[in-house]
């Protein structure tokens, strides 16, 4: 079918593996310590930055320092990442590579940064599944800035509305959509796996239904 998409765009954190830092630090250090840490800390504003394109390790411990007393905590956003990205989401990464397998382009577009997502790509095997990454650290620019998608558009030379993203975040769902591409907000492989389906790029059973 001509009006099928494209290509198949899918964001990594919370798509293909968790990314949920607060349920890691309650899991490590308690509820109560957690909601301490975060109050005084803005750890999504630094973990924003390396998104942006600054050094990882380098800045995390940068941040430990500034905050001693919460040191050991903070430098756990570095030296454990690999747990605070985890689990992986078996399911979307299913449906990945079976959009691979029938020569549909699959694209990442993520805020990661460009020295997090180098160490990450040999520890996460999916990361090497996509024929064209977009890695907001190694772009300068995060999601939901409308000039990221400007780029990936220029940069695939796809038409807007032949490209299908999905992500879990509405900001960034709604930005997209605003530039015309078709979208799905994230909230299990399931019902991301029935929006493949319904567009005519997988079988039921090709999607694991």
């Amino acid at each position: 079918m001509s009006n099928q998409p494209k290509a198949v765009i899918f964001d990594i954190g919370n798509v293909l593996t968790r990314w949920q830092p607060e349920a890691f630090y309650d899991r490590v250090i308690g509820e109560d310590r957690r909601r301490a840490l975060f109050a005084e800390v803005d750890l999504h504003g630094m973990n924003d930055r390396i998104d942006e394109g600054a050094l990882f390790r380098e800045t995390i411990y940068d941040w430990a320092e500034r905050y001693p007393h919460w040191r050991a905590e903070i430098r756990m956003w570095y030296d454990r990442w690999i747990e605070l990205a985890s689990p992986r989401i078996e399911g979307s990464i299913a449906l990945q590579r079976a959009l691979r397998a029938k020569g549909v382009p699959v694209f990442a577009l993520t805020n990661f940064g460009r020295y997090s997502f180098e160490e990450a790509l040999p520890r996460m095997d999916f990361l090497q599944d996509f024929d064209r990454r977009y890695v907001s650290g190694v772009m300068g620019v995060i999601k939901p800035d409308p000039l990221i998608y400007q780029m990936v558009e220029e940069d695939c030379g796809l038409p807007p509305q032949s490209l299908l993203f999905t992500d879990d975040r509405a900001d960034n769902i709604t930005a997209a959509a605003r530039r015309g591409w078709r979208t799905h907000q994230f909230e299990s492989w399931q019902g991301w796996a029935a929006r493949l389906v319904a567009e005519g790029l997988l079988t039921q059973k090709e999607a694991g239904l």
